[in-house]
């Protein structure tokens, strides 16, 4: 989270200044709200022919639009929406002249939402599984509600588990368990992620994104199939002088649309150019691929995932429950047995502070006596 006071309008009347890290909350909140309008209707378009991307940017135009001391607040897409299916783990977004553009959805396919917005640069990033066709009276079932409900119990676990103090592997061993007890397991390499930098503990005044990804798989392994990957990202911990001019061209259209955040091909101004150019990136590191991974034929995948802020007061989740998911569509024989996390999942992810005084002052008035 950023340390610097961001200017404020000067108040009708008299009030106490907002810290910035109110203020910056109060713009992933307003990111949050974007993500959601627009993961609602990509819902109800049951994603056929809706471009996510611009419902972001119609969304993100709407708010921040005043300077701050002449300079405009920055907004935009923080990650590219795409549209995953089935077997495919994450970051399907195909541009119009990729031959699998062509895909279209049928009843019972399991699809996977991911779609990020920011108002300069505080980010909410979000993910959701839906089942096509499913509804309360004829619900998903079999292995794709395995993996529904598996990603989604260990979506709700993970968020009681993001606390200050608490460790990643806290986080990572929570999910394992609650996969296993409808006997999936979480995909490999793709869990947790601060907004910020890798830790291994939970630090307060910090923002992370927790990715959840179940499969129905045996071993959880994501390989690379024939899908060409479209989004990619700078990565500002790696300086490299770039040798072709295209290249050159390319990386800076890239800083100047997209700054820190993933960007999809399609966002810049010549396919084949920018493919040209983003290879010699690519093999510098200077970008990074967001590449499109599978588990094996016939298997499913589920993800979710959710932004959240540890604060003073306690754990804040930035981001909206799921727009599509409830219990009633979802049909499943296995449930979660272990006592431990079915305790953990009772708990509040936010404890009241007068409830917190309150068990305080009653521990004290046991010791006294």
């Amino acid at each position: 989270m950023s340390d610097t006071e961001k200017p404020a309008q000067t108040p009708a009347v008299e009030e106490k200044p907002r810290s910035t890290a109110e203020a910056d909350i109060t713009k992933y909140k307003a990111a949050a709200d974007i993500v959601n309008a627009a993961v609602k209707r990509l819902v109800e378009l049951s994603v056929e022919g809706a471009k996510g991307d611009r419902l972001i940017e119609e969304g993100t135009g709407a708010v921040y639009n005043k300077s701050v001391k002449g300079v405009k607040v920055p907004k935009g897409l923080a990650f590219p929406t795409s549209v995953s299916v089935n077997n495919c783990v994450a970051h399907f977004s195909p541009l119009a002249s990729d031959p699998l553009s062509s895909q279209t959805l049928a009843k019972g396919d399991v699809v996977k939402l991911h779609v990020g917005a920011h108002i300069d640069g505080f980010a909410a990033i979000s993910a959701e599984t839906l089942v096509v066709g499913a509804t309360p009276d004829a619900p998903a079932t079999g292995r794709r509600a395995d993996a529904l409900r598996a990603a989604w119990t260990a979506a709700e676990a993970a968020m009681r588990l993001v606390r200050v103090g608490n460790k990643n592997w806290q986080v990572t061993d929570a999910v394992a368990k609650v996969a296993a007890a409808w006997d999936c397991k979480p995909v490999e390499g793709m869990l947790s992620c601060q907004q910020t930098q890798n830790t291994a503990t939970f630090a307060e005044n910090e923002v992370y994104g927790i990715d959840v990804l179940v499969s129905t798989g045996e071993d959880g392994k994501a390989r690379l199939e024939e899908s060409r990957t479209t989004i990619f990202q700078r990565d500002h911990n790696v300086s490299y002088q770039l040798k072709s001019k295209t290249a050159r061209a390319v990386f800076s259209e890239v800083q100047k649309k997209a700054g820190a955040f993933p960007f999809n091909v399609r966002v810049l101004e010549d396919e084949k150019r920018a493919r040209m150019g983003l290879q010699e990136a690519v093999q510098h590191s200077l970008v990074k691929p967001y590449e499109v991974v599978y588990t094996p034929s016939g298997t499913f995948v589920a993800a979710f995932h959710f932004t959240i802020a540890l604060l003073a007061g306690g754990p804040a989740l930035l981001t909206h429950p799921p727009v599509w998911y409830k219990p009633e569509l979802v049909k499943t024989e296995k449930e979660l047995e272990d006592e431990e996390l079915k305790e953990l999942l009772t708990r509040k992810l936010r404890e009241n502070k007068k409830n917190k005084k309150k068990a305080a002052a009653g521990e004290g008035e046991a010791e006294a006596k």
